[in-house]
């Protein structure tokens, strides 16, 4: 078993997204809500995101990739017609 070079540890740590809770490598930008959030945060170079699993909102680096949130058109179903690709009940 090989062991993770601290020096890699650190790399992963600030410049790539796991989720502290589920351990998910995917995450969305987060709205920023607060004054601190969408003043103070880009001072420090933080911005809010979300975990796509498990929804937790945590505080990174903004050199960690991460998507885009998705529109309000896409979230709230712009089309009325059920997509065939989807297994809904």
């Amino acid at each position: 078993m090989v062991k993770n070079s601290p020096d890699q540890v650190w790399f992963q740590r600030y410049f790539e997204f796991h989720c502290d809770d589920c351990g998910s490598d995917t995450a969305f930008r987060s709205r920023r809500r607060t004054f601190s959030e969408r003043y103070l945060l880009p001072i420090f170079l933080l911005q809010p995101v979300r975990c796509a699993e498990c929804f937790r909102r945590v505080y990174r680096l903004l050199f960690v990739p991460v998507k885009e949130r998705l529109p309000e058109a896409v979230k709230k179903g712009a089309t009325s017609a059920p997509r065939p690709d989807r297994n809904v009940a």
